[in-house]
């Protein structure tokens, strides 16, 4: 039988394109066009859905569970119909993770910024990862082990500039506990410029690219996070928790966490995020 790193290390261009093709069919034609009737909410005016996230993850479970058999698909919108699929990821089957439209407010409001986020992982583990921003015609990749890729190039996120602040994206307070408020709000400090987070799997590439240093986020859906933290690892970065352990994509993680360009960026926000536990 097949290994899941073979089957990467001739597959992988065959899940990039059916991720190009779902955002062709189901994202790109409905971008800038969608009606009221196309729009729902979730669990919030700030939580959206469309017909593009539920259209092209239905194809793209399709897709993915097709070229790799026996795998299973943890996806944003079918776990908010049953949340019971989101176990999958503590199971031993491959999992693709997939969020269909990552920024989906964004996406509404007609902005390019987002994306289609994909990950497959096994155990707890995640291998190798697919960001593409339809609207820009961006494809980033990362196998582990391999390094991160922009359309390509080889991605280094490399050290922040000395003598600036930190810019650091940090999650919207309407997903934040009293309590995680209070560790974002220890970023405002001397040295750290925070700022509102947009797409997560965009502030992840721009990690990854050097053109952000960190994020700080208070939560673990993983097909937010899972395909941009293997980014940001295999462009040299990192990621850990309050606690000081690596995020963990099967869940249990101590909130917030960081992911940063570099282990000295790291540890420095995530040594703030602990000042006020």
């Amino acid at each position: 039988m097949e290994t899941i790193e073979e089957f990467l290390s001739h597959c992988s261009a065959d899940v990039e394109e059916a991720v190009r093709k779902a955002a062709a069919a189901e994202i790109l034609p409905r971008f800038r066009c969608l009606t009221e009737d196309d729009v729902d909410q979730k669990s919030g005016p700030h939580d959206l859905v469309t017909d593009a996230d539920r259209l092209a993850e239905l194809r793209l479970t399709e897709e993915l569970g097709a070229l790799l058999p026996g795998s299973v698909v943890v996806g944003e919108e079918a776990v908010h119909a049953d949340p019971a699929t989101y176990q999958a990821l503590q199971g031993d089957a491959p999992v693709w993770i997939v969020d269909p439209v990552d920024g989906t407010r964004q996406f509404v409001h007609g902005d390019d910024g987002f994306c289609t986020l994909i990950a497959l992982a096994h155990r707890g583990v995640v291998l190798a990862s697919w960001t593409y921003a339809a609207a820009r015609d961006q494809m980033a990749t990362a196998v582990r082990g391999q390094g991160a890729y922009l359309d390509g190039e080889r991605l280094f996120a490399g050290p922040p500039a000395p003598g600036r602040d930190l810019v650091v994206a940090t999650s919207h307070p309407d997903y934040t506990t009293d309590e995680e408020k209070r560790s974002l709000r220890a970023l405002w400090t001397d040295g750290v410029a925070p700022r509102p987070c947009g797409s997560a799997g965009l502030e992840y590439l721009a990690i990854a690219r050097g053109e952000l240093d960190a994020v700080a986020f208070s939560w673990e859906a993983a097909w937010d996070h899972a395909a941009g933290l293997l980014l940001v690892e295999e462009a040299g970065g990192t990621h850990l928790t309050r606690s000081g352990e690596p995020f963990r994509v099967t869940g249990g993680n101590t909130l917030p966490f960081t992911a940063a360009r570099d282990t000295v960026t790291a540890r420095r926000v995530a040594d703030l995020l602990r000042t006020t536990a």
